[in-house]
């Protein structure tokens, strides 16, 4: 089944608040829409239902002209960012209609939050896995290496998705079932409970359950 509507936005920070009871809560602030609906695409036309969005507004001089040619019919402007999400019924929604919080969100809700992690580079096996390493004794000669990683006759290879140092990070990464602490529609902003994938600034995509 795909996903249903979602909606684009970008990380800000993060920051707590208190509860009635006086315990703090750790959430991330989230900069979500206002999106403009690009284009919608059909089963009949293109395979699947899906509407496509636009956020975070570019200026005209900024859009070369297969771009402007592809936002005029909505005429809100270029963006910087444009994705699509799958949708079950079109006829909700309009070319340049936009797609704002407070008609998605309210406190409780339980949402899926999808962005890119945060790059580490090239990692060795105890940052990127975990691992223990050696003794840390003089004379041991063993301490950060990934130790024996095959055998020798059989099967005499390194066997496939061994841990091993190599890139960190930098992967799509999505939190379920995170909640919607506060929505705050006149900053265009959303509180959800903890921690989400990405560095400040970063490109969120929030699904509605």
């Amino acid at each position: 089944m795909p996903k249903t509507m979602g909606i684009l936005g970008k990380k800000v920070g993060m920051t707590r608040i208190y509860s009635e009871t006086g315990s703090a809560i750790p959430v991330t602030a989230i900069e979500a829409g206002p999106c403009v609906v690009l284009q919608k695409k059909s089963v009949a036309k293109d395979g699947y239902n899906a509407i496509q969005v636009g956020f975070a507004g570019k200026k005209e001089a900024r859009l070369n002209k297969p771009e402007a040619g592809h936002v005029k019919a909505a005429g809100k402007g270029g963006f910087y960012h444009i994705k699509e999400f799958r949708v079950a019924d079109l006829e909700q929604y309009e070319i340049g209609q936009e797609i704002r919080i407070d008609d998605m969100f309210k406190i409780g809700d339980l949402v899926d939050v999808s962005g890119v992690s945060k790059g580490r580079g090239f990692q060795g096996v105890m940052k990127r896995h975990g691992f223990g390493g050696g003794k840390k004794t003089h004379g041991s000669m063993f301490h950060r290496a990934p130790g024996s990683i095959g055998c020798s006759a059989t099967p005499s290879k390194v066997v496939k998705g061994k841990k091993m140092p190599g890139r960190m990070g930098n992967d799509l990464v999505t939190k379920k079932n995170v909640i919607i602490v506060d929505v705050r529609p006149e900053d265009n902003v959303v509180l959800v409970k903890g921690c989400v994938p990405g560095a400040k600034q970063g490109l969120l995509r929030i699904f509605t359950k």
